[in-house]
C-alpha cells in the first residue's frame, strides 16, 4: 500500500499547483489557471465507469495478471503518457495550445482516476475492516510522499532549470513534466510483483455471460451523447451567464448556477440514451442493474433512506473548506511573493511531512477512540485553520508565518484524511467495493471541485482575506451533519463510536 499510495499520488500536484505555477509564469490569467481544476473532474466521475474497471476483463492482461492488476497497469502506462503529453506543451503558445493543455490534463485525471478505482477495490479487498484504518494510513504516507516528490521536486527542477516569476522557460518545465512521468515506474513495478486478492478472483458476471462488449457499447454511446451535450451547449451557455450575471448582479453565483445545470442536462441526456438502449436490448437490464443500480439499491437498504442521504451529504462536503481553498493556495503564495523553491521547501517538504505525521496520528486516533470523533476533530480543524490564512494574506512574504499556517493547515488535513478514508471504507459492502467506494470518494470531491474551479474568480471579486473567510464558513455545516451521524452510525471496528 506504501508504493501504490506513491502511485496514486504522482499525479495529483502535476494537474493542481505544479500545473497552476507554469501556467502563472507563462503568463496566464489567475481566473483561467484555477478553471484547470476541473481537469480533476475524473476524480469526481469515476463511479460511472467504475462497474468497467470492476467487471471488464482486459484481452490477455485480465489472464495473465488478474482482473485488479491488469486494470491497475494500463492505468499507470497511461498516466505517465498524459504527464509526457503535458511536457510537449508549450501554454504560453497561444490559445490553442491552453487547450490542447486542458485535454492532456483531462486525461491525466481521468488515468488517475480510473488507477484509483484499481487501487482502492485492491486495499480493501486485501484486509479485513479492522486493518483498514492503519492500511489507509500507510496509503496516505506513500501518497504524500509521491506528492512530496512531484510537488516540490518539479519545483526545485523547473527551478533549477532555468524557468522563474521573472523569465519563463518553457523547455524547463518540459524536462520537469518528462522526469516526472519516469516516477511512475514505482506504481508500474508494485503492480507487477504484488499479488491479486483472493476475493478479486471471482469471476466477473460480464466474462461469464460474455456481453461485456455490448455493455463497453452502452457506456461509450451514453458518454459521447453526455460530451456532444455540453460542446453543443456551450455557446447558448457563454451567453445566458453574462444576462444571468447581470439580473443576479452576481456573475460568480450566475457561472456556478448555470454551469450546474449544463452538467445536470448532460448527465439526464447520456441517463435517456442508456435508458433507450436497455429498451431496445442492445444491453439486458439486468446487467445494468447489477453493474449500477444494485450498489446504490443496496446501501439504501442497509441505511435507510433517510440516514443514507445524511451520510451521502456528509461525504459530499466534509472536504468542502480545504479542496476549495487548495486550488489557489500555490496561486496565493506566489501572488505573495514567495518564490518556487520557499513554495516547495515549505508547501510541499514541510507541509507534507507535517500531513504524514497527521495521517499517522489520524489512523492511530481513529483505531483507538473511534473513526466518527476523529472525524469532527478533522472538521473543526480544517474550518478553523483556514482562518490563519486570513493572517497570511495581511502579514505577506514573512517566512516564519508561512511555517505556522502550513504547519497547522496541513496537521489537521492528515488526521482528518486518515479518519475519513477508515470511514468510507467502512461504508463500503464487499460484494460492490470497486463501483460503491467510488462513488464516495467521487461524491467527496465532486461540489469542492466544481467550486474550486471559480475560487480565482472569486479572489478576482472578493479579495484573498473575504474568501479564506468563506471556505471557513462553508465547513461549519459539515459538522452538524456529523454530529447526526454520530447518533446512529456504527461503523464495523467501532473503536468507541
Amino acid at each position: 500500500m506504501l508504493f501504490l499510495g506513491f502511485s496514486s499520488g504522482v499525479p495529483l500536484l502535476l494537474i493542481f499547483s505544479s500545473l497552476s505555477l507554469w501556467l502563472r509564469e507563462a503568463g496566464v490569467d489567475r481566473a483561467v489557471v484555477t478553471y484547470f481544476s476541473w481537469a480533476a473532474l475524473g476524480y469526481s466521475f469515476k463511479f460511472v465507469w467504475a462497474p468497467l474497471v470492476d467487471q471488464l476483463p482486459l484481452p490477455l492482461l485480465t489472464r495473465m495478471l488478474g482482473r485488479r492488476r491488469a486494470w491497475m497497469l494500463v492505468a499507470q502506462l497511461a498516466i505517465a503518457g498524459a504527464i509526457l503529453l503535458m511536457a510537449s506543451i508549450n501554454p504560453q503558445s497561444g490559445e490553442t495550445s491552453l487547450t490542447l493543455m486542458a485535454l492532456a490534463a483531462v486525461l491525466l485525471g481521468f488515468s488517475a482516476a480510473t488507477q484509483d478505482i484499481v487501487i482502492d477495490a485492491y486495499r480493501i479487498e486485501s484486509a479485513e475492516a479492522d486493518l483498514q484504518a492503519m492500511m489507509s494510513a500507510t496509503y496516505i504516507v506513500g501518497y504524500r510522499l509521491a506528492m512530496l516528490t512531484t510537488g516540490a521536486g518539479s519545483l526545485y527542477l523547473a527551478e533549477g532549470f532555468g524557468s522563474t516569476n521573472e523569465l519563463y522557460k518553457f523547455e524547463a518545465w518540459q524536462l520537469t513534466y518528462s522526469i516526472m512521468a519516469g516516477a511512475m515506474s514505482v506504481g508500474i513495478l508494485t503492480t507487477l510483483v504484488i499479488g491479486e486478492p483472493a476475493r478479486s478472483n471471482s469471476k466477473s458476471y460480464l466474462e461469464s455471460t460474455g456481453e461485456y462488449a455490448r455493455f463497453l457499447l452502452l457506456f461509450a454511446l451514453a458518454v459521447a451523447g453526455f460530451i456532444g451535450s455540453y460542446v453543443l451547449s456551450s455557446n447558448t451557455v457563454g451567453a445566458a451567464k453574462l444576462a444571468f450575471g447581470e439580473l443576479l448582479g452576481n456573475p460568480i453565483l450566475a457561472a456556478t448556477l448555470l454551469e450546474a445545470f449544463r452538467l445536470v442536462g448532460a448527465l439526464t441526456i447520456a441517463w435517456m440514451l442508456a435508458v433507450i438502449l436497455v429498451r431496445i436490448n442492445v444491453v439486458r437490464y439486468e446487467m445494468v442493474d447489477r453493474t449500477y443500480v444494485a450498489p446504490i439499491r443496496d446501501f439504501f437498504q442497509r441505511y435507510g433512506w433517510t440516514f443514507a442521504w445524511l451520510l451521502l451529504a456528509l461525504v459530499g462536503l466534509y472536504r468542502i473548506s480545504d479542496i476549495v481553498l487548495g486550488v489557489i493556495s500555490n496561486v496565493f503564495y506566489q501572488d505573495l511573493g514567495f518564490e518556487k523553491s520557499e513554495i516547495a521547501r515549505v508547501v510541499i517538504v514541510f507541509g507534507i511531512l507535517m500531513t504524514i505525521v497527521g495521517g499517522l496520528v489520524g489512523g492511530l486516533l481513529a483505531a483507538r477512540i473511534g473513526v466518527i470523533r476523529i472525524l469532527l476533530l478533522g472538521g473543526v480543524l480544517a474550518a478553523a485553520t483556514n482562518l490563519l490564512f486570513m493572517l497570511l494574506a495581511g502579514i505577506g512574504d514573512d517566512l516564519f508565518w508561512f511555517y505556522v499556517v502550513i504547519s497547522a493547515d496541513n496537521l489537521s488535513a492528515g488526521i482528518a484524511s486518515a479518519a475519513f478514508v477508515a470511514f468510507l471504507s467502512s461504508l463500503t459492502n464487499v460484494s460492490f467495493t470497486a463501483m460503491q467506494y467510488a462513488i464516495f470518494s467521487s461524491l467527496m470531491t465532486l461540489t469542492p471541485k466544481s467550486l474550486g474551479g471559480y475560487s480565482g474568480s472569486m479572489v478576482n471579486a472578493i479579495g484573498y482575506p473575504n474568501f479564506f473567510l468563506l471556505t471557513a464558513i462553508l465547513g461549519l455545516p459539515v459538522l452538524l451533519l456529523i454530529v447526526l451521524a454520530a447518533r446512529r452510525f456504527d461503523i464495523r471496528d467501532r473503536g468507541g463510536c
